[in-house]
Order: structure tokens, then C-alpha cells, then sequence
């Protein structure tokens, strides 16, 4: 077993004496960072006696280091957000497919790769925020909705760089094509009430500021401001509403977190047992219930706040399409001078 390993941001590998406590290992490259995480990974060394070492750092760097690192990376698994990140990992030749029936009965076929190189672990919809003093949300409706000018100097949100964004685009134009893709741009952006700037708390929060009336987010942030300890962010985001996109057309677009084996894995069998279990029933329990996101497994149900959001349609369309599309979606947006 190879103990050393160069450190980067995050990283977290114990000491030969505790290691050795444990027969086998997984090494794990992941973008998410979250307690919950971290609770599920404890949960699996302590049924299986696999030892999980995790090095967190950005989407891009950790793409980028199995990139670089090549056949020599210790990387088993690959986990990060956004549909993005997990298909350039898979055109850039850095994932391997994998042969498992638990996961093909855990997680739906749109919400993994057809050629089993990525699966879903969680779930987010891209939604819109509203100041009910400001809008009726009978006005709103799809997402190309937004570039009608009723909505001028009423909309904020992310730059067009944003992961999130760039996916919500890509859809948009798999669903409709790059001539109304790029209409919507063209709309959205004059219709924008500020430039670009700032995540989707920050969004969340300028609606709430009147700095804008209509704000384009991820629900997980809306879930985290309204569970938060601290009172300010609770008020902010009670004082907005949430609408679900396009419920009469194809559906409320939805990214994901996701994981996959790494093309060099040299634990690949631990490897797809821990992606398995992180598809289960429990742990899709943890992640809904601790991390305001939707479970991919639809044997479980959302929770908590989530839960009270109601039920949705959501866009069933394939998320390698979204993928394949992410390009296009920034030259469109930048054509369009989306920021």
C-alpha cells in the first residue's frame, strides 16, 4: 500500500498505523465537501473495512490532475458536480465504464452515462425565485419565458461561466434547438436588472433586496438559506417563493453530483462497491436529509425542507445530451454577451 502522496487542498490521508488498520483502500477525488459526505465515507470503511483517502479541491483542478497524472494517478473515483464536469472527464478519456446491476436499479437512465462511465449520486433543480410582491407567478412559466420583455431589468443571476449555467443552456438547447437558444440569451440578457455577479445565495439575496425580482438558482441554496442558524439568511430566503420551470412543457431542468471509476483505478472493485453504496437506500436517506438535494434513487423521497417544496416535473432528458451541448452553450452565451 502506498502511503505517500502529494498533498493538495483538503487532502486527507491518515497515518501508516491507522491505515494498516484496514485490508484494502479506495482513493477519492471529490469536488463536494460537504459533513454529509464525510459521514457516509465513515459509514462505508466502518461495513466494509475499506479505507477511504479523499482529496478535495475544484471540479477543473481535479479533472485536470487525473489528466496530468495519467496512469500513474492513485485516483479510484472521480466525484463532482454539475453534468459538466463528469462528461469532459469522460471525453478527455479519464473514466472507465463499469458493469453494475445495483446501480442500473438505483439510479434512472437519465441521470447516468448510457456508456457507464458516470452515475448520478444526487439531484438539484435549477428553479426560479420570485419577490411575491413584485410578480405574479402567473407570469412565469419556461425558462425561454424569461427573455420576454415584460421581465426587463427584472432578472439576476450567475455569469454564463457558471457550471450550473452553462448546463441550464445546453438543455435548453437540446430541448430547442440553437435558434431559440439563442433568442433566449439575447432576451435574458436584456432583460437582466444588473450584470452578472456573485453564487446563487447571492441571487437569492438581491431578490430579496429588490435588486431584482426573478432569479435563476439551483434549489440547494434555497434549502441551505432556510435551514442556516443564522437568522438573516432564514428571513432572506423566507421572503421569497420558488417556481418550478416549464411544468406544462418538458420539465424543470435538473444537474447533478455524480461519480465515477477512474480509468487507472487501481482499487476498481472497492471502487464500484462505494459508488453502490452511495446509491443505496441509506445513503440516499443522508443526502436528502442533511444536504437540502433531491435523491436520485426514486426509492427515497425528498425530506425536510426539500420535501415541502411539493412535488415537480422534471426534464427526463438525457444528461449525456446536456453534456454533449456545453460547448455550444458558451459560444451561444457568448455571442450573446451573456457575462
Amino acid at each position: 500500500m502506498k502511503i505517500g502522496a502529494k498533498i493538495l487542498t483538503g487532502i486527507t490521508f491518515l497515518s501508516v498505523a491507522v491505515s494498516s488498520l484496514f485490508a484494502s483502500e479506495i482513493n477519492v477525488y471529490s469536488h463536494r465537501h460537504y459533513d454529509t459526505d464525510k459521514i457516509l465515507l465513515k459509514k462505508f470503511e466502518q461495513k466494509t473495512g475499506i479505507k477511504v483517502n479523499v482529496v478535495t479541491a475544484k471540479a477543473e483542478e481535479l479533472v485536470s490532475k487525473l489528466a496530468i497524472e495519467g496512469a500513474n494517478t492513485p485516483a479510484d473515483i472521480l466525484i463532482t458536480a454539475d453534468i459538466g464536469n463528469l462528461y469532459e472527464a469522460k471525453e478527455r478519456g479519464l473514466l472507465q465504464p463499469i458493469e453494475s446491476k445495483i446501480l442500473e436499479a438505483n439510479i434512472p437512465t437519465h441521470l447516468r452515462d448510457s456508456s457507464k462511465e458516470w452515475f448520478g449520486l444526487t439531484k438539484r433543480a435549477r428553479v426560479f425565485v420570485y419577490n411575491p410582491q413584485t410578480v405574479n407567478p402567473k407570469d412565469l412559466s419556461d425558462y425561454i419565458n424569461l427573455a420576454n420583455p415584460k421581465f426587463k431589468g427584472k432578472i439576476v443571476t450567475r455569469t454564463s461561466a457558471s457550471a450550473y449555467n452553462k448546463s441550464l443552456l445546453a438543455s435548453i438547447i437540446a430541448n430547442h434547438g440553437e435558434v431559440k437558444a439563442q433568442n433566449f440569451v439575447n432576451g435574458l440578457v436584456s432583460n437582466l436588472a444588473r450584470n452578472p455577479k456573485g453564487n446563487d445565495r447571492d441571487q437569492i439575496t438581491a431578490v430579496a433586496a429588490g435588486d431584482g425580482d426573478i432569479a435563476i438558482v439551483n434549489t440547494y441554496y434555497l434549502g441551505i438559506m432556510l435551514g442556516s442558524k443564522v437568522a438573516r439568511d432564514v428571513d432572506t430566503a423566507q421572503s421569497v417563493k420558488i417556481f418550478f420551470p416549464d411544468q406544462k412543457g418538458k420539465g424543470t431542468h435538473i444537474n447533478i453530483s455524480g461519480a465515477g471509476v477512474t480509468k487507472y483505478a487501481k482499487n476498481k472493485a472497492n471502487a464500484i462497491q462505494l459508488i453502490e453504496f452511495l446509491s443505496s437506500i441509506e445513503a440516499q436517506q443522508m443526502f436528502a436529509e442533511a444536504n437540502y438535494e433531491y435523491p436520485v434513487n426514486p426509492k427515497v423521497k425528498p425530506a425536510g425542507i426539500v420535501a415541502s417544496w411539493g412535488s415537480f416535473k422534471e426534464d427526463k432528458l438525457s444528461l449525456n445530451e446536456v453534456g454533449k451541448y456545453n460547448k455550444k452553450a458558451v459560444s451561444l452565451a457568448t455571442k450573446g454577451n451573456w457575462k
